[in-house]
């Protein structure tokens, strides 16, 4: 079972390198350790990861996160091996979250990978974006390990699809339908996904989102109530009025004065 490590992530990374690793020129095996500073790898090549006792097998598309002061041993398959790398510090004692020391990336590497790159491209010329965009990728990397956690298994790709496009077009009208051409899936499909993996139709999640969107921007925010229904996708406010009633529990001036209590 691959080992975890502990990820502090309150505060953004001090980045101090990130670059483009070239190694296998000088031997097959490399031994080394960073004293002070974790190192993030995204792989575009095969071999092997040993630290501790465990070896750890590499592949095209995998991330591995190693703290500091830990001696490893990259055993490399090729002569040409590359990733790319971002040694940094971790400055937060907050909340932490576990992540293997090396995981699948899947269909999230192209993402990490052009995140990474920006990094890199960032670290000669503004210290604090590139901290921003290595950020992301340690949260993307505690995604990745939040899918796998999932007792009921990761999300089913049209579901993630057909969430995502939902949050993007709250403020549109939203059909079932088209929901399920954005998904790619059949509208009776996408109705037994929601039903599997939340409990509530596909209508049913739609208005929970909207109206969690509506009691942030009451409690939040000075928007005036018809404005709040609009940006929510419903600009009818006696309907609007009706559904933060049923979801809300109250009306929304209601909601917005209780914040304010």
């Amino acid at each position: 079972m691959t080992p975890d490590v502990e990820l502090a992530l309150d505060l953004p990374p001090d980045l101090v390198h990130a670059g483009v690793g070239v190694h296998g020129s000088a031997g097959p095996h490399e031994v080394f350790r960073l004293p002070h500073l974790w190192q993030l790898h995204l792989y575009g090549y095969s071999g092997t990861l040993e630290f501790g006792g465990s070896r750890h097998p590499i592949r095209p598309g995998h991330v591995s996160l190693v703290p500091p002061d830990t001696e490893v041993h990259f055993h490399y398959d090729a002569p040409r091996c590359e990733h790319l790398y971002a040694h940094f510090r971790l400055p937060g004692d907050g909340e932490r979250r576990r992540v293997p020391v090396m995981q699948d990336a899947g269909a999230d590497a192209a993402v990490l990978s052009g995140l990474l790159r920006h990094t890199i491209t960032a670290s000669a010329q503004s210290p604090a974006r590139a901290s921003a965009e290595l950020w992301t990728v340690l949260w993307r990397t505690t995604a990745l390990t939040d899918a796998r956690e999932d007792p009921s298994g990761s999300r089913h790709p049209a579901l993630r699809t057909a969430m995502a496009h939902i949050e993007e077009h709250l403020a549109d009208p939203l059909s079932v339908p088209e929901i399920a051409r954005a998904a790619g899936v059949s509208h009776t499909h996408l109705t037994r996904l929601f039903r599997e993996d939340t409990g509530h139709t596909v209508v049913g999640w739609v208005r929970r989102r909207r109206m969690a969107r509506a009691r942030h921007l009451l409690i939040a925010s000075t928007l005036a109530i018809p404005a709040v229904a609009a940006t929510v996708g419903i600009p009818d406010l006696q309907a609007f009025n009706k559904t933060c009633r049923r979801e809300l529990g109250a009306s929304p001036r209601a909601v917005r004065n209780a914040a304010g209590a």
